[in-house]
């Protein structure tokens, strides 16, 4: 699959800020990931979330344990909402204005790396999951969420009434959902030729009710 541009809405200024406070209302399941992750994570691990937005799932691991956590984000406004949201929950997250596709850190520099909700946005997806793979450590993991592209409406639409988020939001949000987002998704098949031409050693592609969870094992 060749590159590809970013057709979604840019996530800088007024939009990011939406964006941000829309999803400040899934805390509770950030938080469930955040606790699942740092479970099988070891004290003085280096996470790095890719793309992590405004930041909610770093400064939720940063809480859970002695880890080194760090943020890369292509937005700066995220970047900035990010760090004031980690200062006001006073955890130390280290945010950083970058490109998933060209990773300003060192080689084997990371024990665990989640990229969630945001895969399929990457221009350059086969190029970002190899360079996961080379700011891994060896045996390090990655944790790719994201919408699948078969993801069936009647689950989109209960994930955001669940939100409780008002009419107009919600209306919003099941526009992006239909007309952006779920055209931007992977199917299965996708992702395993992004796997097959990584350096990843082993992987798993689960199934949930929005999408995909990918764990891969360097």
């Amino acid at each position: 699959m060749q590159a590809k541009a970013y057709k979604g809405m840019g996530m800088e200024g007024g939009i990011a800020e939406w964006y941000a406070k829309i999803t400040r209302k899934d805390l509770d399941e950030v938080r469930i990931l955040a606790r699942r992750i740092a479970a099988g994570l070891s004290d003085g691990n280096s996470i790095l979330e890719t793309a992590p937005g405004p930041g909610y799932l770093a400064i939720e691991l940063a809480k859970l344990g002695n880890f080194k956590v760090t943020g890369l984000d292509i937005s700066k406004t995220f970047v900035k909402i990010a760090g004031k949201n980690a200062a006001e929950a006073g955890v130390g997250v280290d945010f950083r204005h970058g490109d998933a596709a060209h990773m300003p850190f060192a080689e084997q520099t990371f024990d665990q790396i989640v990229c969630r909700a945001a895969f399929k946005n990457f221009s350059q997806p086969a190029l970002a999951l190899n360079e996961m793979w080379r700011v891994l450590r060896p045996g390090g993991q990655a944790l790719v969420i994201d919408l699948r592209k078969d993801t069936p409406l009647e689950s989109i639409d209960a994930y955001i009434s669940r939100m409780n988020t008002g009419k107009m939001n919600s209306f919003m949000m099941r526009w992006t959902f239909r007309l952006l987002l779920l055209r931007r998704a992977y199917t299965r098949e996708d992702f395993q030729r992004f796997i097959a031409q990584s350096g990843f050693r082993s992987s798993e592609i689960r199934e949930k009710a929005l999408g995909f969870e990918v764990v891969l094992v360097k």
